[in-house]
């Protein structure tokens, strides 16, 4: 299983950038960059505040994917 996000398009719902997400959730821009290319998976808790920030549940942020499905397939 690989966990994939949606991070990107939460955070322009919000309207901001790496940056202020980054700072809402008090990480650094370069950790947010990370975990919307897939290439870090966060703590419970920064996914917990990342979705609190956003407002919505983790799950609408992060979800789990067969290695070799594509989210639409499943």
């Amino acid at each position: 299983m690989i966990l994939k996000n949606r991070l990107k398009e939460q955070r322009a719902a919000l309207g901001v950038n790496q940056q202020e997400m980054g700072r809402l959730c008090r990480v650094s821009r370069q950790t947010i960059s990370l975990i919307e290319r897939g290439d870090y998976s966060p703590s419970v808790t920064l996914a917990l505040t990342i979705a609190r920030v956003c407002g919505v549940t983790v799950e609408e942020v992060f979800y789990l994917e067969e290695e070799g499905l594509d989210e639409n397939k499943r």
